[in-house]
């Protein structure tokens, strides 16, 4: 699914995604799209970013289970009690 992107971008850099989209005979969105996928991989190759390692330990916490899903539940009531009045 699509999701609609609102940005403001220089006059210039929007002539310029006319005009390759003309050149190319394909719309602004798959030029936004592919140069937009050509950088991603550009700076992941520079970066050389793992995934892994940044998500690593995501799931540890310094609480005990018991305590995070306590206070979730505490949270859940709170903004059920706060829609109720």
């Amino acid at each position: 699914m699509d999701k609609i992107v609102s940005a403001r971008i220089d006059e210039g850099v929007a002539q310029q995604i006319d005009w390759l989209a003309r050149q190319l005979r394909t719309s602004k969105k798959d030029v936004l799209e592919s140069a937009i996928r050509q950088y991603a991989e550009a700076v992941a190759a520079r970066t050389q970013t793992d995934v892994f390692a940044q998500t690593e330990g995501a799931w540890k916490r310094e609480e005990s289970p018991h305590v995070t899903v306590e206070r979730a539940r505490q949270a859940f009531r709170a903004s059920l009690e706060r829609h109720q009045r």
